[in-house]
């Protein structure tokens, strides 16, 4: 299991619950993004982020995200839910995403995120502080991730 969430910095535990099923007997698809919004804000909380938003007035704001389905997961299971970021720009972050099932002990799911910076007092765009830059960059080397361009 921790080598298909090598990389991954911030990996959550997450019971698979009965009422995430569909019609189909498996996860519903719309699940998977909650799964990488916990592995996401657990990302977050790592870094410290609601500290720089009180003090500045700017955090994330989610402006894409995606998944590709590798395996349908059913009840009961656990996954691992990963996060990690792979590429800063002046104003924004990629961060990518996994799902392993620990009954499978396979990948469920991968998926990437853009995150902009936003300034919520402003009500517009911002550049990424130098603070959460530092931040993110200290929580991927940490990790032994020299991925980050």
């Amino acid at each position: 299991m921790e080598k298909l969430t090598e990389g991954y910095p911030v990996v959550i535990e997450i019971p698979v619950a009965w009422g995430e099923m569909d019609a189909f007997q498996h996860l519903n698809n719309t699940v998977y993004f909650r799964y990488f919004e916990s592995a996401r804000i657990a990302y977050f909380e790592r870094l410290d982020l609601l500290e720089l938003m009180t003090q500045k007035g700017i955090g994330p704001i989610l402006a894409s995200t995606s998944c590709n389905f590798r395996i349908p997961l059913t009840y009961p299971d656990k996954v691992l839910s990963g996060a990690k970021v792979s590429k800063i720009e002046k104003d924004r972050f990629t961060m990518n995403y996994i799902v392993v099932s620990t009954k499978h002990q396979k990948t469920a799911a991968e998926g990437e995120g853009l995150i902009v910076a936003y300034d919520y007092r402003e009500n517009k765009k911002s550049m990424i502080p130098q603070k959460l830059r530092d931040r993110i960059l200290n929580i991927e080397e940490s990790a032994g991730s020299s991925h980050v361009k």
